[in-house]
């Protein structure tokens, strides 16, 4: 079976001679389909479809490896959450983390730049990675708006139903917010940071893209920690020329600067939170601070009202948090709810355990 690449954002991204090299004794990988095949493509002659979510290793062995056999070519034009994140055999486990912790290596532009920055913050002590997801497409899809006027709402709707893909249209913000599923505010998270007693004299490096509001919205946060960096405040403007304008790119950065802070803290646990915060299990159990976001807004509230006094705000927010520091545990499961439960890359626990060394991820081949 072969697997080959379509289009040039992999490419842009990711080191394409290492990962084929590195995956060479499991999977053959080509660049380009042989010419008879790339032929069939070029006539519209290939099969696609996306795979069912959350399928497990039979379904690709019953369903699709036929499919493959039949036509030849067949296009998975969706790949993500295509596998279930348990009950697998071993060895795709194992395989899983191979790809993604020794397969997945970014282009040496990338890598170099992320070393660059790395060394830069080191060079001024410790600095907590700060992932905030509070970007203007975050807040229009997700409808969360708290702290946001009316103009900014409406701008923000607006963009919610120019969109015709995105199903959901009229959302609750408050409502959303209660049940922990919005990204916490630059305000709520300056708050949170004091409650967990994270030092102020530490650098807190913004891992996000433009932050919706700006200054205005970061204000309260940059007050309280007054060492505020971002990539483009630490790097001269033509050290990130070549990315500009190239989101994945920006990512692939803040991703690498992410997995060597001394603490990481996610405001939202979207895919790039997931799996860093698996990369740090992976890397010895890095301090990753997992927000409790349901309980936590809910603790805002009332330290804001007047209910909890700061000295009672701060004890419930570290005491429901002693355990939500990325330590070895095991993947929560959830027979037929997979969407609920624990994401395999977040907690790659099956390479993990001490009888499975970090240089002992290779499986048989496929």
């Amino acid at each position: 079976m072969h697997f080959t690449f379509y289009g040039s954002e992999f490419q842009d991204i990711f080191d394409v001679d290492h990962f084929i090299m590195s995956l060479r004794d499991e999977v053959r990988i080509l660049k380009e389909l042989p010419p008879r095949l790339k032929r069939r493509v070029e006539i519209g002659m290939v099969y696609s479809m996306p795979p069912i979510s959350w399928s497990d290793i039979s379904y690709y062995h019953n369903q699709i490896l036929p499919l493959i056999k039949k036509y030849k070519v067949v296009h998975l034009n969706k790949t993500d959450t295509r596998l279930a994140n348990n009950g697998q055999p071993l060895e795709i486990q194992k395989l899983r983390c191979r790809v993604n912790f020794s397969a997945l290596r970014f282009t040496s532009q990338i890598e170099e730049l992320g070393r660059r920055v790395v060394k830069l913050l080191r060079q001024n002590g410790p600095f907590i990675v700060l992932h905030l997801r509070y970007e203007m497409d975050m807040l229009a899809f997700s409808g969360c708006t708290q702290g946001c006027n009316s103009e900014e709402v409406e701008e923000l709707t607006r963009m919610r139903y120019a969109y015709p893909w995105w199903k959901e249209k009229i959302i609750n913000s408050d409502l959303k917010r209660k049940d922990g599923f919005c990204p916490l505010t630059p305000e709520e998270t300056a708050l949170i940071l004091r409650a967990l007693d994270i030092d102020n004299s530490y650098q807190i490096y913004i891992a996000a893209g433009e932050i919706y509001g700006g200054q205005r919205r970061m204000a309260t946060l940059a007050a309280a920690y007054p060492k505020l960096v971002r990539k483009e405040t630490l790097l001269e403007p033509s050290d990130l020329g070549f990315f500009q304008n190239h989101s994945s790119q920006m990512a692939s950065l803040d991703y690498l600067v992410s997995l060597e802070s001394d603490i990481f803290i996610p405001t939202y646990d979207g895919n790039m939170a997931k799996v860093v915060e698996g990369h740090r299990r992976f890397l010895g159990f890095k301090q990753t601070i997992l927000l409790e976001r349901r309980l936590l807004v809910d603790l805002i509230d009332q330290y804001n009202s007047g209910t909890l006094s700061w000295y009672e705000f701060s004890d419930a927010v570290n005491e429901s948090h002693e355990s939500r520091k990325g330590q070895p545990t095991q993947r929560l499961v959830i027979p037929d709810r997979p969407k609920e439960e624990d994401y395999f890359y977040a907690n790659p626990e099956e390479c993990l355990q001490p009888s499975y060394s970090r240089l002992d991820l290779s499986v048989g081949g496929l």
